[in-house]
């Protein structure tokens, strides 16, 4: 059954430790649909209906939810609220996070308007850039201020996680900035590899990979495709997925 919090609201250490990073990406995805769900008027869901709803095996979803204490009640599932303050306290949203975002370019400007972070509980509390015709601007409210005052606000406004979306050539700089700030995670839109110490958690956002990583799925879908032509027909296939004279 979906069990209640442990004494106290925090989760253990050793428990969080414990959860593998896939699963935690997974988790999220949860939480996201249970909170659709939610705002549907569903109090409960089977593990089968959202392992369906989220692309997932049910028996990796049950597996998932496991490690944060949540076995659903045979016959009837998962309560809906109950699980997503469960899944809210392991992905830390119980806690006040605040966002700060390094450059303001086409995708930073993109990231800095889109209103959804906050309603997932990561408000966008400070906007910096170097370009003069940035730095002074409002942008949804928020002033975009010098890249040289991120120590400062940060600090002053309790920032959490940074995001960078600088050309590669300035991350480290910004990365520098927001570690002397007392930031701790930081998610990286620059396509450079950022050096961090240990204690900095470092997520890096490559939109080139992600396409040539679909192109690859692409070309492997063309190439089964051609065998399957190649098989009905009779002609033999190459072990690179070529046809053969």
């Amino acid at each position: 059954m979906t069990k209640p919090p442990h004494a106290g609201s925090e989760e253990s250490p050793a428990r969080l430790r414990s959860i593998p990073e896939a699963s935690v990406a997974r988790l999220a995805v949860y939480l996201r649909k249970l909170g659709e769900l939610a705002e549907e008027g569903a109090d409960t869901v089977s593990s089968d209906e959202l392992a369906a709803a989220t692309g997932v095996n049910p028996a990796k979803l049950r597996k998932d939810l496991s490690y944060i204490g949540s076995y659903g009640i045979r016959g009837v599932g998962y309560e809906v609220a109950a699980l997503v303050r469960q899944l809210e306290r392991t992905l830390g949203l119980d806690h006040r996070q605040a966002v700060a975002l390094v450059g303001i370019g086409n995708l930073g400007h993109a990231l800095a308007g889109y209103g959804g972070f906050g309603g997932r509980g990561f408000p966008v509390t400070a906007l910096f850039d170097v370009d003069p015709d940035l730095v002074g601007i409002h942008i949804n409210g928020i002033l975009v201020e010098h890249v040289r005052a991120i120590p400062q606000v940060c600090a002053e406004r309790g920032v959490t996680i940074g995001m960078i979306a600088t050309p590669g050539q300035a991350a480290q700089g910004v990365c520098d900035l927001f570690v002397e700030a007392g930031v701790r995670c930081i998610l990286n839109f620059a396509p450079v590899v950022l050096q961090v110490p240990d204690e900095v958690e470092v997520r890096k956002v490559d939109l080139a990979v992600e396409l040539q990583i679909l192109a690859f799925h692409v070309a492997r879908k063309h190439v089964a495709a051609a065998e399957q032509v190649a098989s009905g027909n009779g002609h033999p296939v190459n072990g690179a997925g070529g046809l053969l004279p």
